[in-house]
């Protein structure tokens, strides 16, 4: 049995409204989803170390449809694998009173994730607290037809290194949200642009998590990672090459 509120939340820290189709690889208990965005700017992984469910691979190829099909369940689910031979056709999903199907698609026709070429050093680091991913949803929230943010390097009052947070679409009479973040900072002239949706798309699905971390390439790379003792969700994003601010 596993709780519909486990599946959603890791459904959710890896979906993050755009991407459908994935496959899930369970081990010994241990889930593991990596997965791309359409547009290939975001990739990352999610990983449970408590799922229940045989060792299989599982082709999901319409999230979305599997989310619907979830929302008709509530509390604890019974998960069970339909097979063909040893091919996995279908998750069944049972809770008291429903019984739904998934069709599951063939694991080969699920495209091949991209690889990262990681950076050597992260000139920011952050540990990013509950109340610093709240506060950066919000700040998004109060301007949320800007699609824009970027990240600057600055001097706080008494002079030293902080990263700004800044929401605006970099026009100099626009509206603007700056929010600053405390933590190790090894370069004082950086000002990066990213997409500022998905960003906030991820803080929100891994507003529950106990620990997260910021950091930040001066190349332009922009790594978030958070955890629980049996969840790890991280994400790769690359900036933005048309904006300027």
């Amino acid at each position: 049995m596993i709780a519909k509120q486990q599946i959603t939340s890791l459904i959710s820290k890896y979906y993050l409204g755009t991407n459908e189709t994935v496959k899930w690889v369970i081990n010994n208990n241990n889930l593991e989803i990596n997965f791309e965005s359409p547009s290939k700017d975001v990739r990352g992984s999610v990983i449970c170390s408590d799922f229940q469910l045989e060792n299989t691979t599982l082709g999901i190829y319409e999230t979305k449809k599997l989310s619907a099909l979830l929302s008709m369940c509530q509390g604890e689910l019974l998960l069970e694998l339909e097979k063909v031979n040893t091919i996995s056709t279908k998750l069944h999903i049972s809770d008291l009173n429903f019984n739904v199907a998934y069709s599951l698609c063939d694991t080969y026709s699920i495209p091949k994730i991209g690889t990262i070429n990681l950076p050597n050093e992260y000139e920011i680091e952050i540990n990013l607290s509950s109340e610093d991913i709240s506060n950066l949803i919000r700040a998004k929230s109060a301007l949320s037809e800007v699609d824009n943010m970027f990240f600057q390097t600055a001097l706080d009052l008494d002079g030293g290194s902080v990263c700004e947070v800044v929401f605006s679409d970099g026009y100099t009479h626009s509206n603007k949200v700056t929010y600053q973040l405390q933590g190790k900072i090894t370069s004082n002239n950086i000002k990066i642009p990213f997409n500022s949706s998905m960003f906030k798309t991820i803080l929100q699905a891994n507003k529950d998590m106990e620990v997260g971390t910021l950091r930040l390439n001066s190349g332009g790379l922009l790594h978030l990672k958070f955890h629980t003792d049996t969840v790890t969700s991280e994400y790769y994003m690359v900036r933005r090459a048309e904006a300027e601010f």
